[in-house]
């Protein structure tokens, strides 16, 4: 089957992949954007899960070939388990792992199991790759650790659709050369890239290897973590966690899409201030920043421990009412996001250099670029409080208190 996709050109689909496209569990992922909120920053970032997965099992088939592994046993279930890597991703999935936990993370064997049932499980069961599939995605043992590697490592298959993808989207005009494959190999049984030929470190190679990273940054930096895309996965996060108090099943969540959780969130049936604040962020009436608290404002350390105490969400929810309160408004008026620090663990891939193999972040005497681009990914961190326009200056005050910090966030 022949697939022409925008990012890749022509993707040539075994029969084995084919088989599992038109099963309601993978056509589900069209309604489920990659990007989540995004698009309302950037109005292009409608791209959906599906198409990201059909570009991760090619990712994952251009790694196997520049491995030369395309005829590996493993090739096989390494491309099904690439293709599926994502069938468990809930509508906005990220906004609640992440930034209010109400669900263990998608990737994990709990909702990998759970969303391979009915048909895709059925249809999977036949084919003779399926097992082993399965066994890659669960992380199973008996599985080689580079035929894992390749749909979920440091530097996978997942990784070179996605960067690709949200870039062409977003319309960030940023490329990584496809002669960064030809780096990758097998390192002590595990994925990785060779930077070193005849005892000599290669220039080119390195500077291939550090153009991904620096691009994995600058998407972060513009799109993942853009201030409004922050504040609407906030409302949104905050939204769903009111709508769980009021009956709402998380597992539910797992079989709809974008649109219609916020569809169904806004009627209001799971609650008054849930359907506001769904309603909010379906017409873009998001709320503004009032505090930002980052690390060269307050430290690592205090960074780390507001985000310990406000992980809890009682304590959290505490802290919105507070400031709310305090400015005159509703609890639902405030919101406080707080999501786990920015993790760049692309930057531990094994990689091959004259001294040895060693994780890319710390090789014998260090790498200033790659300490200055790690230092800087970590810089991205914000713990923030956003409220309702016409509550802003006293919520800039009331957060300030609150937390203990001069109330020079607002912005």
């Amino acid at each position: 089957m022949l697939v022409r996709d925008p990012v890749w050109g022509d993707i040539d689909l075994s029969d084995d992949l084919e088989s599992l496209l038109d099963t309601p569990e993978m056509q589900r992922l069209r309604r489920v954007r990659q990007l989540g909120l995004a698009y309302l920053v950037y109005p292009g970032a409608q791209h959906s899960r599906f198409e990201h997965s059909l570009g991760t099992a090619h990712a994952a088939d251009l790694i196997l070939r520049s491995l030369g592994r395309d005829r590996d046993p493993w090739a096989g279930p390494v491309r099904i388990a690439a293709l599926l890597h994502d069938i468990a991703h809930a509508p906005f999935g990220h906004t609640f792992e992440d930034e209010r936990p109400l669900l263990p993370r998608h990737d994990t064997p709990a909702r990998m199991r759970e969303a391979l049932g009915g048909e895709i499980g059925r249809r999977l069961g036949v084919l003779p790759a399926g097992e082993k599939a399965l066994a890659v995605l669960f992380g199973e043992a008996g599985v080689p650790l580079w035929a894992r590697d390749v749909v979920s490592g440091p530097v996978d298959a997942d990784l070179f659709d996605y960067l690709r993808r949200d870039a062409y989207m977003t319309g960030i005009r940023q490329q990584y050369d496809d002669r960064v494959l030809r780096s990758l190999e097998v390192l002590d049984g595990r994925l990785g890239v060779r930077l070193e030929r005849h005892g000599r470190l290669r220039p080119d190679a390195r500077s291939e290897i550090l153009q991904l990273f620096r691009m994995r940054y600058l998407l972060t930096e513009r799109v993942y973590l853009h201030h409004t895309k922050i504040a609407a996965g906030a409302m949104l996060a905050k939204a769903i966690e009111l709508a769980g108090e009021a009956g709402l099943r998380p597992s539910s969540l797992l079989r709809l899409g974008d649109d219609a959780l916020l569809d169904l969130l806004a009627k209001g049936d799971y609650g008054e201030d849930a359907g506001r604040l769904a309603s909010a962020v379906a017409g873009r009436r998001l709320q503004k920043r009032a505090l930002v608290l980052d690390r060269r404002q307050v430290g690592q350390d205090r960074l780390e421990e507001l985000r310990s105490q406000l992980e809890q969400s009682g304590r959290r929810r505490a802290a919105e009412g507070e400031i709310a309160a305090a400015c005159g408004g509703q609890p639902w008026q405030v919101v406080i996001s707080c999501p786990p620090p920015p993790e760049f663990r692309e930057m531990r891939v094994p990689t091959a250099l004259p001294e040895g193999i060693f994780p890319l972040d710390s090789p014998p005497g260090g790498d200033a670029e790659v300490q200055l681009l790690a230092e800087r990914y970590r810089d991205l961190w914000t713990i923030a409080v956003f409220a309702d326009e016409s509550l802003l200056a006293a919520a800039a005050e009331a957060a300030a208190k609150v937390f203990g910090v001069a109330a020079h966030g607002h912005a």
